[in-house]
């Protein structure tokens, strides 16, 4: 396996544009998990002639792992817990409220942020294309699955460059379809796959949600 199949987010973006090309959908509406899913977004959005917007969800991390996922919040409040969660015996009703709080500020604060750019996209009866630069535990992917199918999306599919395959078929069962380039079954983490996994920065998201915004001509990939 290729530990660096994509150089950056973009290019893995445009590499998902062509297993959907030439498709038929209604409405499309690209919505991407900030941050890193936002620079996959913008190629799927350019390359399908797609509105391009932001879902929010964060992750409920453990204690004493910061990295590990217990689950996900999103922009509505509604919790997922992943399956391992119950198991953990430092993990309580407390603690995943506390966290749960701590999430929703800085979702709070997100919103505040990008919805300043764009007003927030109409999801009701379109054709809804879900992006992130990859999936490990699934969490907050599925967070956003249930705010999209809440709000009463026509269609979902969940286009994502790579993510673990246990991860996946779990996310396959709560959406229309998934597009998946890489499902390898050496899974550590996201960026193994990348040569360029820079930490996207709020301000980046910020600029790349206002320059979709303008009428502006759709590149190829170099």
């Amino acid at each position: 396996m290729n530990h660096t199949a994509f150089a950056d987010r973009s290019e893995a973006g445009w590499m998902l544009v062509e297993r959907l090309r030439g498709e038929t959908f209604h409405d499309p509406l690209v919505l991407a998990i900030p941050r890193g899913g936002v620079e996959v977004g913008v190629a799927l959005a350019r390359g399908l002639g797609a509105e391009l917007d932001v879902v929010l969800s964060r992750k409920l991390r453990a204690p004493h792992q910061p990295e590990l996922a217990l689950g996900a919040v999103s922009e509505d409040g509604a919790v997922y817990l992943n399956h391992f969660a119950a198991a953990m015996t430092d993990v309580g009703d407390a603690w995943i409220e506390a966290e749960r709080k701590r999430q929703m500020v800085e979702i709070t604060r997100r919103r505040e942020m990008f919805r300043g750019v764009r007003p927030q996209a109409t999801i009701a009866g379109r054709t809804v294309i879900l992006t992130d630069d990859g999936i490990a535990t699934g969490a907050t992917m599925i967070a956003a699955l249930h705010t999209v199918r809440a709000a009463g999306a026509r269609e979902i599919i969940v286009a994502v460059p790579v993510g673990s395959p246990e991860r996946v078929d779990a996310i396959r069962r709560l959406c229309d379809r998934v597009i998946c380039l890489l499902e390898p079954q050496a899974f550590w983490a996201v960026g193994q796959f990348y040569r360029n996994f820079d930490q996207v920065e709020d301000s980046r998201v910020v600029e790349l949600l206002r320059e979709h915004c303008l009428p502006i001509a759709t590149p190829q990939p170099s």
